[in-house]
């Protein structure tokens, strides 16, 4: 294991920067010592990009005992199945004390597991201590041979090391027992079952698995001694989890399958997926009309007379660009939840839209996230867009008459229970009776939509608006790497 095997290994499979990179490999140079240190196998492993599974990118096995590795698993890829904990404490920033897993090798082993941090105390990785247990079929071998429902394998399924269950919580449905020559030697009643309506067949026992279950020769041919794969047969959608069991001399004892009817749960998926469609459909439809009723209002405008009152018009455009922006954030999001929108991105959006494509080029504007990326669902984002766009354009009107130039900073605060949003001018104020329906849209939209407090004031060089709204599960916080300027 080298330096450039881990950096070739992030850079090819992890979206992990160069400093997180270079943190993995500081870490991955003192695994030796603490292999030794401890007489364990210690790994490091690293999420890959756009996908569930983890990929080993650093190892170290101690010199003082047997090895429970014959080969490298370094550029292995790690299932959540079977290493549950890795997966956990890269999901949650958490520890994972003495939780069970399988190897790459189907060897059961103890791991702890820490995250690895940055220096922003983002997971980048984690850093897991293994010891072998036992193996199932090394266990077996103690006590008898497999037999179909044997007492043995009964015996075996309630097998525990140190109060830990070798077997009993990785079943998920159907549980198979093969020998070396692929013949079953045992199906619990789930399996029995399954066999019987996928193949009709009257007896099962000592039968080639492949005689009975076909559909199983690709995930048998597999080399690999530990392999998930998911099939879809006779319109059933099945996961099937495969683990080869060796005995102390590396010699091919049998083959353990676990298989977990997915068929219900893909066909949730369907449903759901489905409705996103449809949602992203509303979204663009909504999208759509709004930029015709600002089309038709823009028409309108082309006849106003006398052309003092256009300035009505483009607050009612700008308005309506608002709603509309929110809508492009939506379609153009690729996450899971379609429904997303990013509130600094959103408010960029809008205020550099009006600022921009106005007649306000002299006037400077400056959006800060203060480290924060805020999200929100598109109802709650409506009503910031439209607070956003009146604010900003109250200051755009009153805040720089004439040729006077100017800027406007928008700024985010995130707090553990609210946000705060201000916005502030250093123009020449706000008069005491400027109040305007702008500001009366406002201060209904937070009040009654966001729940929230509005305060605005003249300060020293300016104005500023001050919007505080609760955090619920529609608008969620994540920190950023650095402050989002414009």
């Amino acid at each position: 294991m080298t330096e450039n095997t881990i950096e070739e290994l992030c850079h090819l499979y992890t979206d992990l920067s160069d400093p997180d990179i270079q943190i993995i490999v500081n870490v991955a140079n003192t695994l030796p010592l603490y292999a030794e240190l401890t007489n364990k196998c210690i790994f490091i492993d690293c999420m890959v990009k756009s996908s569930k599974q983890a990929i080993v990118v650093a190892e170290a096995l101690p010199r003082t005992q047997e090895a429970v590795y014959k080969k490298s698993v370094v550029g292995e890829f790690v299932y959540e199945t079977f290493e549950p904990g890795v997966h956990y404490s890269h999901r949650t920033g958490k520890k994972s004390i003495r939780h069970r897993a399988i190897t790459q090798e189907g060897k059961i082993v103890e791991q702890s597991v820490v995250p690895i941090r940055n220096d922003l105390h983002e997971v980048i990785g984690t850093l897991i201590m293994e010891e072998e247990l036992a193996t199932i079929f090394n266990k077996a071998n103690e006590r008898a041979d497999i037999s179909f429902g044997s007492k043995a394998l009964g015996d075996l399924m309630a097998e525990t090391i140190d109060g830990y269950p070798i077997v009993t919580d990785l079943l998920m449905e159907i549980f198979l027992v093969t020998d070396a020559d692929q013949r079953l030697v045992y199906a619990n009643p789930a399996g029995v079952r399954f066999i019987n309506e996928m193949s009709q067949a009257d007896s099962i026992q000592n039968e080639d698995i492949l005689t009975l279950l076909p559909f199983l020769a690709e995930i048998l041919d597999n080399q690999e001694a530990v392999y998930v794969s998911e099939l879809t047969v006779l319109s059933k959608n099945i996961e099937v989890k495969k683990v080869k069991m060796h005995s102390k001399t590396n010699e091919l004892k049998g083959i353990l399958l676990i298989i977990q009817d997915l068929t219900e749960l893909r066909t949730k998926e369907k449903e759901l997926m489905m409705k996103s469609v449809v949602i992203k459909e509303i979204h663009h439809r909504v999208k759509n009309n709004l930029q015709t009723v600002a089309s038709l209002l823009r028409l309108q405008m082309r006849k106003i007379y006398p052309s003092e009152n256009r300035i009505h018009f483009e607050e009612t455009l700008n308005r309506i660009f608002s709603i509309s922006s929110v809508y492009e954030l939506i379609l153009a999001n690729e996450t899971v939840d379609e429904d997303d929108v990013d509130l600094i991105e959103l408010s960029k959006k809008i205020s550099s839209s009006m600022v921009l494509n106005g007649l306000y080029k002299k006037i400077g504007l400056i959006i800060e996230s203060n480290g924060n990326k805020v999200i929100t669902s598109s109802r709650k984002a409506v009503s910031v867009s439209l607070v956003v766009n009146e604010l900003v354009q109250n200051s755009l009107k009153h805040a720089f008459p004439g040729e006077l130039s100017g800027t406007i900073h928008i700024e985010f605060f995130s707090h553990k229970k609210f946000v705060e949003l201000h916005i502030r001018d250093n123009g020449v104020g706000m008069a005491r009776a400027s109040y305007s329906l702008g500001l009366d849209i406002v201060h209904n939209l937070v009040v009654n939509d966001l729940g929230g407090e509005f305060m605005y004031k003249t300060v020293q060089n300016g104005t500023q608006a001050i919007i505080k709204f609760p955090l619920s599960q529609e608008v969620m916080i994540h920190h950023e790497k650095t402050d989002s300027n414009c």
